[in-house]
């Protein structure tokens, strides 16, 4: 790390040092370059196709590739550098950009070149998520994680919040501008992530087997805190997740139109920025393993509120509220865990992290639409909010471990 954890007068703000400045600058670029693709790619196949069932794919061709690749991508951010597996990972990205500058221009009809590229920008990810996420550790003392991990989430939220607003307006100016945009952030990213300093990383010495290759699993099911963190994560997600449907309240249940969607998709980002920045002033000093459980209750709280709502003035607040609950847990979990995992695995760990993360997000947008077409969206979205208020009772009982975690500076005694 760049400064150990018992020097006098460590800082607390990750700010504070430099190589996560330059870490922080680097995600909100690729954030950004995300945003933009992601709105620009569906426009782009829904134009040439008007298939619904092919916008499906798009998260699909991204997510495989860190499914399949899971004991692969954690074991080269536990093996080699991750600040160049980041670069790396950053140049194939800027080269899938480029293909898709290169489509557009060609005003292609076909759609099997775009997943294509697709797969390839979905295995650039599934490489740069264990690197990234477990770069930060290496970057800050354990004193100044969790305020790393609150103000790096921040950045991405803002991009999720505004990302997509400029990607469309940059698409329908041209999708030349908007993909040659992404490709810019993406190539600036490249630079910004080259100027973090060398951190110290202990890289695993261990021999490929499979033994090393399982490790991450292993450590995960024989480590109750990091288990109950991870698995909570999912479960909730899975259960409480409403994102899919707001298409549906937009229209058929709040009967608004197209700006009134877009401020129910912006909801749970400002939420969750107005409740980082509170903790970046007033951090969980105490009793961190209980608040934990307490705001993934109100997170399935709110979605409740959220999926009984009539009226936008209510279902936008209680949307906030959703991603504000959200970014506390969040913070909470992502610093215990992290901070409970040893450098050696944690990269391995980070994948399976990673995978259990996207795999949370696309099931629980398909329980979502899969019970909204049994029985309706409002009996979908309050089953899912009851689901996650009991899923944090019963893994408060399930790892005591985990609820009994008092602070976020250092392991529980």
């Amino acid at each position: 790390m760049t400064q150990p954890s018992d020097a006098p007068g460590v800082s607390k703000l990750a700010f504070s040092y430099k190589g996560f400045r330059f870490f922080w600058l680097t995600t909100l670029l690729v954030s950004f370059s995300v945003q933009i693709m992601s709105v620009s790619i569906a426009w782009q196949i829904y134009d040439v196709t008007g298939s619904a069932f092919l916008l499906g794919l798009v998260g699909l061709s991204l997510f495989l590739p860190a499914l399949l690749l899971i004991l692969v991508t954690g074991l080269a951010s536990d093996r080699f550098n991750r600040r160049m597996i980041m670069a790396i990972c950053l140049g194939v990205e800027l080269l899938c950009a480029l293909g898709f500058l290169t489509l557009v221009n060609a005003e292609a009809h076909e759609v099997w070149p775009i997943f294509i590229i697709l797969v390839m920008l979905g295995t650039a990810r599934a490489f740069w998520g264990p690197a990234a996420q477990s770069l930060a550790p290496n970057l800050v003392p354990p004193e100044a994680l969790s305020n790393a991990i609150t103000v790096n989430a921040s950045a991405w939220q803002f991009a999720g919040i505004t990302g997509p607003a400029i990607g469309g307006l940059l698409y329908g100016v041209a999708p030349t501008a908007a993909f040659g945009t992404a490709a810019g952030l993406l190539g600036l990213a490249m630079v910004v992530v080259l100027l973090i300093p060398k951190p110290m990383q202990r890289s695993s010495r261990q021999a490929t087997s499979l033994e090393t290759m399982f490790a991450g699993f292993r450590y995960i099911f024989s480590n109750k805190v990091v288990l109950g963190a991870i698995s909570l994560d999912m479960f909730a997600v899975l259960m409480g997740g409403a994102v899919a449907l707001l298409p549906i309240y937009a229209k058929d249940i709040l009967h608004s139109g197209p700006q009134e969607l877009g401020l129910l998709r912006a909801a749970p980002g400002v939420g969750a920025i107005i409740m980082a920045l509170f903790l970046t002033r007033f951090p969980i000093r105490d009793h961190a393993g209980k608040a934990l459980f307490i705001f993934v209750g109100l997170f399935g709280l709110f979605t409740v509120v959220f999926g009984l709502s009539t009226t936008a003035w209510l279902s936008i607040p209680a949307l906030t509220l959703v991603g504000a609950a959200d970014m506390v847990s969040v913070t909470i979990r992502e610093t215990i865990m992290q901070l409970w995992t040893p450098e050696a695995v944690r990269g391995r760990v980070n994948a399976v992290n990673s995978v259990f993360i996207g795999a949370s997000n696309e099931l629980g947008e398909f329980r979502a639409g899969s019970v909204a077409a049994l029985i309706g969206p409002v009996p979908a979205v309050v089953i899912g909010g009851v689901g996650a208020m009991m899923v944090a009772a019963v893994w408060s009982r399930a790892f005591p471990e985990l609820r009994e975690q008092k602070n976020l500076d250092k392991k529980m005694a």
